[in-house]
């Protein structure tokens, strides 16, 4: 289907996803881009913690080459995470560790281990640090129709080529009440192009800039073949206009 991109971590799952990609693509085809991100470990109860320290960013490193079963990867995300264990929400910017996080990553490129270097959930003062000690491939922060907090960091991204790619692009999985897929006029666009609410949402998202790299996750393969056919929707002018 023409899918060459994979985003993945040790910690997703917790500890069976790098697993399960490597049972099932291994050996992996030319071209195949394998991300994967680093900064967060999960407790005994799947709980997120944080694993911010550069020894625990090079160990991470070197576990997800190992449960992958390759020797580098295209890139590779380090996830800032305060001491609230919270993966998603943008912090501070502690500049001794985020230098010291940096100097980790930049050794792991250079070393052939990782081809580029990510952030995630960042703050544009964590990407403009960034950028005066190295290049950034790619940007994951939360970002959807509902949840732009993340507006400055994306149109800094797009200014300068890198790519942004949205988690929670349909809402938070933590929420059962899901209001982007309920929301009225994303509803009512999906009714008059007949598709689903979900596709309207991920359509919006990947037309919000130029440089958006949508990661949705799949269930099966036609949930995959529902997925790709976002990229053939037009956003009508009216949807536009109707969420600002």
């Amino acid at each position: 289907l023409g899918v060459n991109h994979i985003d993945t971590a040790q910690f997703y799952g917790p500890d069976v996803a790098n697993q399960l990609i490597r049972e099932a693509l291994h050996p992996y085809p030319q071209g195949l881009a394998l991300v994967s991100k680093v900064g967060a470990r999960r407790d005994e109860t799947g709980g997120w913690l944080p694993a911010q320290q550069p020894d625990e960013l090079r160990a991470a490193i070197e576990q997800n080459l190992e449960t992958l079963g390759t020797d580098r990867l295209a890139a590779v995300n380090l996830r800032v995470m305060g001491a609230d264990g919270d993966p998603s929400a943008p912090g501070e910017v502690d500049r001794d560790l985020f230098d010291r996080q940096l100097t980790t990553m930049i050794a792991a490129r250079d070393e052939g281990l990782i081809g580029g270097i990510g952030l995630s959930s960042i703050s544009l003062g964590h990407l403009e640090i960034a950028l005066q000690r190295t290049d950034i491939v790619c940007v994951q922060n939360a970002y959807n129709l509902l949840e732009r907090s993340s507006q400055p960091v994306l149109d800094a991204c797009a200014a300068r080529g890198i790519a942004f790619v949205p988690f929670f692009p349909l809402g938070s999985a933590f929420n059962p009440e899901n209001p982007v897929l309920g929301h009225p006029e994303i509803r009512k666009t999906a009714n008059e192009l007949g598709r689903t609410p979900a596709q309207v949402a991920l359509a919006w998202t990947l037309a919000a800039s130029p440089n958006m790299l949508l990661i949705p996750g799949t269930s099966s393969v036609a949930h995959l073949e529902e997925n790709l056919a976002v990229a053939d929707i037009e956003v009508p002018a009216t949807l536009t206009e109707a969420l600002g």
